[in-house]
């Protein structure tokens, strides 16, 4: 036993690198401008959610994503890939004030991460764990009738899917030892 602890203290600790990633690694520019290398470049707790501007779900679960934005400060950085959407991106987002980083026409991103319909989320701790997928709380959470038009599906299920992104993005900060001082709210 302390062979194997002695052996994992000697371990290098390494820097993130896209090949450690559970996610291919892409390159694009947001809405404006500004290049990004993620995952591997991510800031913090990293929210990928792929959206469309058409997707009732999606635009429930918008303003949810930018209270966690105003919650968690620089902690936690939602990066919006826009997929099978024709609408411009900042368009949307600026119309809504919404504070992501915004990237038109992820196709090929959604296509690479296996992402096949909106809304998907992600969530990549800092060291570019996967620590949330939506697509794993399908079938989860209040019980709709069937009949339900999308829109009020979305409206019901939305707030049930902030609370389980806000509980891993806890799980995610507190992997991260984030000091005290820094906690949400503050």
């Amino acid at each position: 036993m302390r062979l194997l602890l002695l052996f994992l203290l000697l371990l290098p600790v390494g820097v993130l690198k896209a090949s450690d990633l559970p996610y291919p690694e892409f390159e694009a520019d947001s809405t404006t401008g500004e290049r990004y290398a993620l995952p591997s470049g991510q800031a913090g707790v990293g929210v990928y959610v792929f959206w469309a501007s058409w997707c009732p779900y999606c635009r429930s679960l918008m303003p949810h994503l930018q209270s966690i934005v105003a919650e968690y400060g620089d902690e936690v950085n939602v990066y919006a890939l826009q997929f099978r959407d024709d609408e411009s991106a900042a368009d949307y987002v600026e119309r809504f004030g919404y504070d992501f980083v915004v990237f038109d026409d992820a196709d090929q991103v959604a296509e690479a991460w296996g992402i096949h319909a909106t809304p998907a989320v992600i969530i990549l701790d800092g060291e570019g764990r996967l620590r949330f997928d939506l697509y794993e709380l399908l079938g989860q959470g209040p019980t709709l009738d069937a009949e339900l038009p999308h829109g009020l599906k979305a409206s019901r299920l939305a707030p049930f899917w902030a609370a389980e992104i806000r509980k891993a993005i806890d799980r995610s900060r507190d992997k991260l030892s984030i000091p005290p001082g820094n906690d949400r709210g503050q």
